[in-house]
């Protein structure tokens, strides 16, 4: 049994933010909902970001409890974004619900949706002066990290959300199961010692993987806890502040990481729930290490068992995201070629020995970008959706 009600389960709907769709979330889409949600809540521009796109913070609950969490602190990374503004919604229009009311009567939040608009106007993951925000803690060189930091400081949070996307090779442990989400409690120094504020968020994310696991079940995975203090999350956690990175992953056939963004929106609400209820303090830390670790065992496609120059090998290829004309092209790359690769894929093509070459008849070779291959001469549209 799951401690996110039903009557939240099954209105997930009503309250998706429905102008919110696909991969490329920038601050024009967002605009429109904030003048909704302004009607039921604070909303502050902090600072205007490097090419003068605003920053917003949106502020709701009047509960002891301090609660920061930021989303698009790179700007490519856009699924939790589209999650939080679900969450806004039912936080908005469903006041009356009694989760809701102890959510926002424990808790006070405060939430920035899009840290970083140049790069997500660019859709890059890097800001306007090509600064990786998430490796700027100890230098915060960039407007957007000094931002950030400044609203953790007035603020002085109890929790720290850092709500990230994740790329589509990752598979929750050595499996054939991709991690359709994953989480990490941040390491507060090279020991990666388990400290007070570890413990806390290793507990919530505990809660979560609990919660979660219902309706993904060995889908959900655990980032390495390597340190870097120049990350944000650790550099949060070092100051004592437990601190969870949600990352959004991919599910099957799900490429604009609209199923992805429910399972976000969830995630969200438990970590809330929980947090709010303080039953998180019940979970064992052993909960968060039984989530198996992350590996890189997945490509977009393989076609298997093909005759390439007389070989028969394995084709891999990878989904680069480009953006043209405002929307997100996946541009199928060919990353690997290889007898047997021993991994998996989102999508298999069974060759059964047969010659496949480019629609000119040249031979296939890595780093090769390929929207069509021939097989048996027939042709293979080489895209995101099955054919």
């Amino acid at each position: 049994m799951t401690n996110i009600p039903s009557s939240i389960l099954n209105k997930y709907s009503v309250f998706k933010q429905a102008t919110l769709a696909g991969r490329y979330i920038n601050a024009s889409h967002i605009s429109e909902p904030l003048k909704k949600l302004a009607l039921n809540f604070e909303i502050e521009i902090l600072e205007d970001s490097t090419l003068g796109e605003p920053i917003h913070l949106i502020k709701m609950g009047s509960g002891e409890t301090k609660i920061l969490m930021w989303s698009q602190m790179h700007g490519n990374e856009s699924t939790t974004t589209k999650a939080v503004f679900d969450l806004l919604n039912l936080f908005s229009q469903h006041t009356k619900e009694s989760a809701v009311k102890d959510i926002l009567s424990s808790c006070t939040l405060y939430i920035i949706p899009m840290l970083n608009p140049d790069g997500a106007r660019a859709y890059t993951r890097v800001n306007a002066n090509g600064v990786d925000l998430n490796r700027d803690a100890k230098g915060l060189s960039q407007v957007e990290s000094k931002v950030l930091r400044k609203v953790f400081h007035d603020f002085q949070p109890d929790f720290c959300f850092n709500l990230h996307d994740q790329r589509t090779i990752f598979s929750a442990g050595p499996t054939d199961n991709p991690a359709t989400l994953s989480f990490l409690t941040p390491s507060e120094d090279i020991e990666r010692a388990i400290t007070p504020s570890r413990e806390a968020s290793m507990k919530v994310i505990g809660a979560i993987y609990s919660d979660l696991s219902k309706f993904i079940p060995n889908s959900i995975g655990r980032y390495d806890d390597g340190y870097n203090d120049n990350c944000t999350g650790d550099a949060f956690q070092g100051l004592g502040v437990p601190t969870i990175l949600f990352e959004a992953g991919h599910y099957p056939e799900d490429y604009n990481r609209e199923k992805t963004r429910e399972y976000v929106f969830y995630a969200l609400f438990s970590a809330l729930n929980t947090i709010a209820m303080e039953s998180y303090k019940k979970i064992n830390t052993s909960v968060y290490f039984n989530i198996p670790e992350n590996e890189k065992l997945f490509y977009d496609l393989i076609l298997r068992n093909a005759e390439v120059d007389g070989k028969i090998v394995d084709v891999a290829i990878q989904f680069k995201e480009v953006l043209e004309d405002d929307e997100i092209k996946f541009l199928g790359t060919i990353e690997n070629i290889s007898p047997e690769l021993a991994f998996f894929a989102h999508r298999e093509i069974h060759c059964d020995s047969q010659r496949i070459t480019l629609p000119d008849h040249k031979s296939l070779n890595e780093n090769v970008i390929v929207d069509k291959i021939l097989l048996k001469n027939e042709v293979l549209m080489i895209n995101y959706e099955k054919n």
